[in-house]
């Protein structure tokens, strides 16, 4: 652990206190150290920053213009008190300069200010701050040279580890980068499991998620978690990943989780903010939005969460908050899946399609492919979304998710769905719990008439799963073959179990007109009336 506190004591001494706050999670399980003294980050005032820009640039020219001053009058005056600008660093001058274009979105101009730093000079902060900006500029080469240099000067730095991952370098190729001098002790540093093996099991995790191969990510970080309990950092990686693939009762107990200890955390909050969604908890998404306002307003996760809450209200509304987002910050890949979510709600698929490329031009990963496929089959672009259900599950292979990818594909088409069939089993044979490939596959069942194959499938699965969707579908199934109290009884059960569902709160309001006789599909009467007035007021307005 001595080893882990030198390394955390260099990163802040370079100003990577990002870094010192995730290694100081494998410290402290705990709790993170927070880089911040206030837990109130507030984003610098953007007129500070161009003032800041400017006295910058103005520096040099100042130490080129004292420098030739003081020659001359170097025989004259040799007082104490002249004014020493020669002591002034240039490098550090330009390094402010670069974080300064950064702070704008000035990434291009940052970058030429960073390639005017000789890399001999260059600190581990520069090498870091360099390495994002050519990974910005898609010049991955560059980048990942600048990350590589970061590790063999301190192998803790976790940032240029997921980079490297996310940037297709092997766990081989990163663990060769750690240094293999001895340390004061006299034994190598990576001998023991406090500093060697749990920081190669980060990077294979770290590798295996960026090959989309999340079971195994899983796994690597459950192994860390049980290294490290409690531990915010690795906690928030299996949520996240948790969330990805679809378990979202696992992924909501381990975001609850962190913010039970570390209530200030807002890393992936924007993830926790979906998955209330999903689940209709709307207290917890309106309370854990009002926190993230609380503590930082500026974060993109932020802005995220605000798109997510207002959703149900006005989903242009909701439209711009994601697109803030990302203006905040154009590499927030969930600011891209919300926008493509959104642009599909608005029925503008064509937009959608962009959002979605858009996220996975930073990272392809399972909802992106997702996101595509319902894009391109809302727009009949049949081919298309075969395509891209394929590169899913060759990128995916050993993925449930992806095999339903294809089915659904299959499944739109009338002379497919045999084919779908055999996807849909397929996953479910690769995943049996996987209830979004049963509930495709007893949707299939009913669209061929087989209400009786759906209705077994689902108790089967309910016998395991006492899970919501399982009791809406089979309400919906029984509804439409016209058994009514089965139907009733289902949608009864999905309300006990979540009381906020709002297709079973929609599906019972149906099946109650239905019960009592009315077209559940016909407009009420106060709708009629409601319109009639409408035109009334238009009217009036128009006199006036």
């Amino acid at each position: 652990m001595d080893v882990l506190k030198d390394q955390i004591t260099s990163l802040l001494d370079h100003g990577l206190h990002d870094s010192a706050q995730m290694l100081g999670c494998f410290l402290v399980s705990s709790s993170a150290i927070n880089a911040e003294t206030s837990p109130h980050v507030k984003a610098e005032n953007l007129y500070m920053y161009k003032q800041a820009l400017q006295l910058c640039k103005i520096i040099p020219k100042q130490n080129t213009m004292a420098s030739r001053s003081s020659l001359s009058t170097s025989n004259r005056s040799s007082s104490p008190n002249s004014m020493n600008i020669s002591a002034i660093n240039e490098n550090e001058v330009k390094f402010k300069i670069t974080l300064c274009h950064c702070a704008l979105s000035e990434n291009r101009a940052a970058l030429v200010e960073m390639e005017g730093i000789p890399s001999k000079a260059r600190t581990l902060r520069m090498n870091l701050t360099m390495g994002k900006l050519y990974r910005i500029s898609k010049q991955n080469r560059p980048s990942i040279a600048c990350y590589k240099d970061c590790l063999r000067h301190c192998p803790y730095i976790l940032e240029a580890v997921t980079a490297l991952a996310e940037l297709g370098v092997s766990a081989k190729d990163i663990h060769s980068l750690f240094p293999q001098t001895p340390n004061r002790s006299g034994r190598p540093p990576f001998d023991h499991f406090d500093s060697s093996r749990w920081l190669q099991r980060y990077v294979e995790a770290q590798c295996c998620i960026a090959s989309n191969d999340y079971k195994g990510g899983l796994e690597l970080f459950t192994e860390l978690l049980q290294r490290f309990p409690n531990n915010v950092h690795i906690l928030l990686e299996i949520a996240k990943v948790e969330a990805i693939i679809g378990r979202n009762d696992e992924a909501i107990i381990n975001f609850e989780k962190v913010r039970s200890i570390d209530p200030y955390t807002v890393t992936y909050m924007d993830e926790y903010a979906m998955l209330l969604k999903t689940k209709s908890d709307h207290a917890k998404l309106n309370r854990l939005v009002h926190d993230l306002l609380n503590i930082d307003p500026a974060r993109p996760e932020v802005f995220v969460a605000l798109s997510v809450l207002w959703e149900r209200k006005d989903e242009r509304g909701a439209l711009a908050y994601a697109e803030k987002s990302i203006r905040i910050d154009d590499r927030h890949i969930p600011g891209f899946i919300m926008k493509g979510n959104l642009f599909l709600s608005l029925n503008r698929p064509d937009a959608a399609v962009t959002a979605f490329r858009g996220a996975q031009e930073l990272r392809p990963d399972l909802r992106s492919y997702q996101g595509l496929v319902r894009s391109y089959l809302s727009l009949s672009k049949i081919k298309e979304a075969l395509y891209t259900a394929r590169e899913a599950m060759k990128a995916m292979p050993q993925s449930a998710k992806a095999l339903k990818l294809v089915g659904d594909v299959h499944a739109s088409n009338p002379g497919g769905r045999e084919k779908a069939k055999k996807f849909y089993e397929s996953a479910l044979r690769l995943e049996p719990g996987y209830l979004g490939a049963a509930l495709a596959l007893a949707e299939l069942h009913v669209v061929e008439g087989r209400n009786g194959d759906a209705v077994s499938l689902l108790e089967r699965y309910l016998k395991d799963w006492a899970d919501d969707s399982l009791h809406i579908k089979l309400a919906q199934v029984f509804a439409a073959t016209n058994m009514l109290e089965e139907a009733l009884s289902h949608y009864q059960a999905a309300l006990r179990i979540n009381p906020q569902n709002e297709a079973a709160k929609k599906g019972l309001e149906r099946l109650e007109k239905q019960m009592k006789g009315v077209d559940p599909d016909a407009p009420e009467e106060d709708e009629e009336n409601e319109v009639d007035d409408a035109e009334g007021e238009q009217e009036e307005g128009e006199l006036l």
